[in-house]
């Protein structure tokens, strides 16, 4: 039974490929019927027993069995390791479908056997079974921490209902019910907290271990866990609606979408194993018309062995593995991606535009002065807030908060003038209450040093006649500084766009020492303004939390939307969302997207490296199946390992 001892691995192990139905490898999406997968550890206990008795029938026996005997006992063997595999080939076949690893696979195995390497056509599907389990293994790793998501939304949730306490199915509750979060209870939706305050785990949404405290009427969203108390949340949005839905929704999207590299190896892949598989053909046939004496079973062994190592599987597998982890890094840390293509632009990022409102600052206005002209101050901030009620802008919400309650329930019939401020009729009277923008718009007179004053303000005119203002405070978010001296670090220019004054943003900037600064821009602005930059041949990621930034975050190569506190419009339209609000993270993105380009482009010239001097090795009749087998799976086994790496990564 003494065969030549050379083991082949055709297309050992992986195919993540150009054609999706050749895997599932469970990340949410339907691959088709056609799938290798194992789906267990037994399978891969299947193919090492296999391999040992292989081995024991090889070299333990010091007796040769009879060509017979060795055929039956290894083709049970080979049907065992690939009878997967020649049912795919056959199926592709009916499709006249024959450049695939399948196809190349069946061929070298069953041209093993019939030049009497029976053991070399049974260790391709052996070799092949073990690298296939290794393989979802460490997919599964990669994707562990996007799959996470899936398990942080609760089953049940308890709603009070006419006074009584009642376990239901969250998908049944409606906005305006009153839902209780128990000590180590995850919130199932979105709203705004009742009870005194509560503390809650944010991590699955933001990657923050650092316990949040909530106190009453601030926003608690799905996948928090409550900490410490018993805390009463008013659902503010219904179960198919809440962010956590549609961020799982984005990520079950992400997986789909391929990077350029991906792409450009799925069309390499198509063009590459045609050639391959004709080269293969002229190894074997081409001698023929040159040799002296020509054997055939030689040059065939050679055209084998080309065809082992031909197979791309180390590229086809490892380089979606290696943006799987960069999505899955990157979830872990509080940002999501919502494909593969937004991990390699942000590589290519070098200006980073901001909004100020939300984005680098916290957002969280207090009002510092009330300054009332012929009018009560009392009722000049009633009347305020009665029309700033039906706005969600944070200078808006700043007001109504100072009323309290001195608003009351005023009937108001309201209209936003973009870019400016509200206008409304209120107890018959016309307001207007915005940025002196708002009252030149109507040609009403005001006190000329507003134009001027550093803080924001908001002014109000009574029936065309300037009424006072009320100035605002805002805080610059702690890690803000950091994030623009580290964007430097990276050669990274930094501008900021605000729609807020000239003065108030020149402020903040100086503070920042951020590179350019513009105040004063209405939306429409803020679109023109980044129209120009990407003609200077910046390619630029623009971040912001607002509707109004949404136009301008799609424009941006890369657009990235401020989770927490963003708009609904503006998390849709954005390619990256940062969870936790943290403009730090912006950097982050961009060092998670470089670390997963490096690691992508070392598995590329990794495996086309050693392929192209083993193919050469191969149809010189150097390399034999032995060290096809070995560069194969070892590459292919080599660049899997490197692609996990990414989640080891910190950033």
């Amino acid at each position: 039974m003494k065969a030549n001892h050379r083991h082949t691995d055709c297309c050992s192990t992986h195919t993540i490929q150009a054609e999706p139905t050749t895997h599932n490898h469970d990340d949410g999406h339907d691959h088709g019927a056609e799938t290798t997968g194992w789906k267990s550890h037994w399978d891969l206990l299947l193919a090492l027993t296999i391999l040992v008795v292989m081995l024991i029938l090889e070299y333990g026996f010091k007796t040769e069995f009879s060509q017979a005997v060795n055929l039956i006992i290894y083709g049970v063997a080979y049907l065992l390791a690939g009878w997967t595999v020649l049912d795919l080939a056959f199926r592709k076949l009916k499709r006249l479908d024959i450049f695939n690893e399948f196809f190349l696979m069946s061929v070298a195995t069953i041209g093993a056997f019939l030049i009497g390497e029976y053991s070399e056509g049974v260790a391709v599907m052996v070799f092949y079974s073990i690298g296939e389990w290794f393989q979802d293994a460490a997919v599964k790793r990669a994707k562990r921490s996007i799959k996470a998501l899936l398990d942080i939304r609760p089953d049940e949730v308890t709603v009070l209902r006419d006074g009584l306490e009642l376990r239901v199915k969250p998908a049944t509750v409606k906005p305006g019910e009153m839902i209780i979060i128990k000590p180590g209870e995850k919130v199932a939706l979105d709203g705004n907290l009742v009870s005194d305050a509560a503390s809650f785990n944010t991590a699955a949404l933001t990657g923050e271990s650092k316990p949040d405290t909530k106190y009453a009427g601030e926003t608690v969203l799905a996948g928090m866990i409550n900490l410490n108390t018993v805390a009463q949340v008013k659902v503010s949005t219904s179960f198919q609606d809440s962010k956590l839905s549609k961020i799982l929704e984005m990520v079950q999207d992400a997986t789909a979408r391929k990077s350029q590299t991906q792409l450009f190896i799925s069309k390499f892949a198509k063009v590459y194993t045609p050639i391959v598989f004709f080269l293969a053909l002229m190894v074997c046939f081409v001698p023929y018309f040159l040799a002296d004496s020509y054997d055939f079973n030689t040059w065939f062994y050679r055209s084998l062995v080309f065809l082992v190592i031909s197979c791309p599987c180390a590229l086809v597998v490892s380089i979606p593995l290696g943006y799987f982890g960069g999505i899955g890094l990157a979830s872990g840390n509080g940002i999501l991606f919502k494909g593969g293509n937004f991990l390699d632009v942000m590589t290519k990022i070098n200006l980073v535009v901001m909004d100020k409102t939300g984005t680098l600052t916290k957002g969280v206005f207090k009002v510092q002065e009330v300054v009332a002209n012929n009018i009560d101050e009392n009722e000049l901030v009633r009347l305020m807030a009665a029309l700033e009620r039906n706005s969600t802008h944070p200078v808006a919400k700043a007001i109504v908060e100072y009323a309290g309650d001195t608003a009351g329930m005023v009937s108001v019939k309201a209209e936003e003038i973009a870019g400016h401020g509200l206008k409304g009729t209120i107890e018959g009277k016309e307001l207007l209450a915005g940025n002196t923008r708002l009252l030149k718009k109507f040609s009403i007179a005001y006190p000329k040093e507003l134009d001027t004053a550093v803080d924001t303000i908001v002014v109000v005119a009574i029936d065309n006649v300037y009424s006072g203002y009320v100035t605002i405070a805002d805080e610059i978010k702690e890690d803000a500084a950091k994030t623009i001296n580290d964007l430097h670090r990276l050669n990274i220019k930094a501008i900021m766009l605000s729609g807020d004054k000239q003065s108030v943003v020149d402020k903040v900037a100086k503070q920042l020492k951020i590179d350019s600064a513009y105040g004063d821009l209405l939306p429409e602005d803020k679109v023109t303004k980044v129209e120009e930059l990407k003609n200077s041949s910046f390619r630029l990621a623009f971040v912001g939390d607002g509707v109004n930034d949404a136009p301008v975050v799609a424009l941006a190569d890369a657009g990235i939307a401020m989770g927490g506190l963003g708009s609904d419009a503006t998390i849709e339209t954005a390619d990256i969302v940062i969870q936790n609000d943290q403009p730090s993270k912006i950097v982050s993105a961009i060092l998670i997207g470089r670390i997963t380009r490096n690691i992508v482009w070392q598995n590329i010239i990794l495996a086309m490296g050693v392929k192209l001097v083993v193919l050469g090795l191969g149809a010189g009749g150097v390399a034999t199946l032995w060290e096809a087998v070995i560069a194969d799976v070892g590459v292919a086994l080599l660049a899997i390992l490197n692609a996990v790496r990414i989640q080891r990564k910190r950033v």
